[in-house]
């Protein structure tokens, strides 16, 4: 099976908030639809300083980051590291939003549950929040480093 990334039309209820890539399986045969393989949704956003698990100096008002609002990989492709792949590719995403026009600090995500939080917590570079440990912050130095 092979993948490729398509940058899916639809924003956020028409309102532009937020853009989503999905991943769709490459050979559909005689099917007449695409599977959908994973996707990911980015949006920008603003954090305070205060919670920011970092010891730079920041100014005293909100934080620009980039969101991760979603990222999932569907149940019929889990296991196939399509996880792992898929959000390297919304870090990096991110990067270029970043470079082109979003300044960003770095990423933000909400984990959805434990599982999300050990899938996450694997890659050693994300650190909870100090208000909320469901929240993960990676700094945009080191997502650039990717």
């Amino acid at each position: 099976m092979d993948v490729f990334l398509v940058r899916h039309a639809a924003k956020n209820a028409t309102l532009g908030l937020s853009m989503t890539w999905v991943l769709l399986e490459d050979d559909i045969g005689d099917r007449k639809k695409y599977q959908i393989v994973a996707y990911y949704t980015l949006a920008g956003g603003t954090v305070t300083r205060e919670t920011l698990p970092t010891n730079q100096v920041l100014p005293p008002y909100p934080v620009p980051v980039i969101l991760l609002a979603r990222l999932a990989v569907s149940e019929n492709y889990q296991g196939r590291r399509l996880g792992e792949k898929t959000l390297v590719t919304a870090l990096r995403q991110a990067v270029l939003l970043s470079n082109k026009g979003l300044p960003s600090f770095g990423v933000v995500l909400d984990v959805l549950d434990e599982d999300a939080l050990s899938f996450y917590q694997r890659f050693d570079m994300f650190h909870p929040f100090s208000d909320n440990p469901m929240r993960l912050f990676v700094p945009m130095q080191v997502i650039q480093k990717l």
